[in-house]
């Protein structure tokens, strides 16, 4: 294996990308620039180049494309819930069991992670905050509380396993080339562990903070709630009968397809084994039922045009969501064999592997180690999350993982680890720029101080997590 001009070229790009996300600034221009400097060099013709950089995004799109397609439709059915009013159905029958502020904290931690691992927590959030907060406020939690609760359930546990929708877990196993059911079973160990040792700690901070029924800072909490505009304060259109009918619907098809799920798994694929991208097209074929009854019950005349409407804006915020994404995986794609061929248009001619490449003649100089290694992918995630996506570094930790791991089962564990550091961080927990700026807003905390509540736990979480999985795998 002889390393190329190009091979040097593709690592002092990684570094750069991995410097500027340091920087907390955006990776996509270095990523497309240096998709088109290494396929330029590596070809020896411009041409080569211009060709390049598109051939690595449009096989990233197309890789990446059943990602976007079961965001849309999760989207696109919770607008339409929201429509007929069954979306506050599914939350108000918990509102009643928030007695007191240290219940009220694991009951938002309990629906947030649930309806995250379906709905992923950004379109989420705001139905929990606008039917679940007030409620726990005036049960004694404080504001603090619960945003914290909410960030580290679902932006943080429940994004960092993915386990029903599956993105981070398919860009993590596809970088890495191994299989997907590996890293997600794996992921959501680790993300069950950093996520009960983080909420447990924050919980113990706040233990002495809960307030009783009495206390005069619950009035002055639920004023600063009601200032707050939230799109889901829109009357319920339709009967209560109707909603509460069409929210037992849609709570027992999640279910029974989550039931499904698990038991085809644990059959050993006697049952065809909904895992991966089956699964993924499970859930997303249920959610288009459920979203095409709920817009022809919203509207009989107008529904071919109210569910455009709502796919429409399933497929904004995919997109705005996991487009940066794209660039960014074609260029880590670049450095893997089983993609560079098609990018580089090289037809029958052997494909390089540039990352891996250089990986392998670095071998001797990096420690056999795997508590280090296990620590050093942990790290790279964390600060691949500093752009304050959680996704975007997924590519570079899966294809490290691929590169230092010795067999498949170490790379799909390091592939996890390197999963945790890059969501937990950027997904909505460390980082005040990321989406943790919406629950801080709709909670009416300060983004900063969330974010100085939720560091101890969350790094101590990580650090479990990490010495959890080299201790089991």
């Amino acid at each position: 294996m002889v390393l190329t001009t190009a091979h040097w070229i593709y690592g002092v790009i990684t570094v750069l990308v991995i410097l500027t996300m340091i920087f907390k600034k955006g990776v996509v221009l270095p990523t497309l620039l240096g998709t088109f400097i290494v396929a330029s060099v590596y070809k020896g013709s411009i041409i080569g180049g211009f060709t390049s950089i598109f051939n690595a995004n449009l096989i990233a799109a197309q890789e990446l494309f059943n990602i976007f397609l079961i965001i849309t439709f999760m989207v696109a059915l919770l607008h339409s819930l929201r429509d007929i009013g069954a979306d506050k159905q599914m939350i108000k029958p918990i509102q009643r069991f928030m007695t007191n502020g240290h219940l009220a904290y694991f009951i938002i931690i309990g629906v947030t992670f649930v309806i995250s691992l379906f709905f992923w927590p950004t379109p989420a959030v705001p139905l929990i905050c606008a039917l679940l907060i007030p409620a726990a406020v005036k049960a004694g939690l404080p504001l603090m509380a619960g945003a914290v609760a909410i960030a580290l359930a679902g932006q943080g546990m429940a994004l960092s396993s993915d386990y029903v929708i599956q993105v981070a877990p398919n860009l993590s196993a596809m970088s890495a080339g191994i299989d997907l059911s590996l890293v997600a079973d794996k992921g959501l160990i680790l993300s069950l562990i950093s996520g009960g040792v983080a909420i447990l700690i924050a919980y113990l901070g706040f233990r002495k903070k809960m307030r009783k029924k009495n206390d005069p800072l619950i009035e002055e909490e639920l004023t600063q709630l009601q200032g707050i505009d939230n799109e889901n304060s829109e009357p319920i259109r339709f009967s209560e009968k109707f909603s509460k009918i069409f929210a037992i619907i849609v709570l027992l098809s999640m279910l029974a397809v989550m039931v499904y799920m698990v038991y085809t798994k644990a059959s050993g694929g006697r049952m065809g084994g909904f895992e991966g991208g089956d699964g993924a097209a499970f859930i997303g074929g249920v959610a288009v039922i459920l979203l095409s009854l709920a817009t022809i019950s919203y509207n009989k005349a107008k529904a071919l045009d109210v569910i455009s409407e709502h796919l429409t804006s399933g497929f904004v915020f995919a997109f705005k969501a996991m487009g940066p994404v794209i660039p960014i995986a074609g260029f880590f794609f670049l450095g893997s064999q089983d993609f560079s061929g098609g990018i580089l248009s090289l037809g029958e001619q052997a494909a390089p592997a540039f990352l891996f490449d250089l990986v392998e003649a670095a071998q001797n100089l990096i420690p056999e180690n795997i508590v280090l290694t296990a620590f050093g992918i942990l790290i790279i995630g964390i600060i691949t999350g500093l752009d304050g996506s959680g996704f975007s570094g997924l590519p570079l930790t899966g294809s490290l993982s691929g590169a230092f791991a010795a067999n498949t089962a170490e790379a799909s564990t390091l592939a996890a680890i390197g999963q945790m550091g890059s969501i937990w961080t950027g997904g909505g927990t460390l980082i005040a720029w990321s989406s943790l700026v919406a629950i801080a807003g709709l909670c009416g905390v300060s983004v900063m101080e969330l974010v100085r509540k939720n560091f101890i736990p969350v790094m101590l979480g990580l650090i479990v997590s990490t010495i959890a999985a080299l201790l089991l795998w």
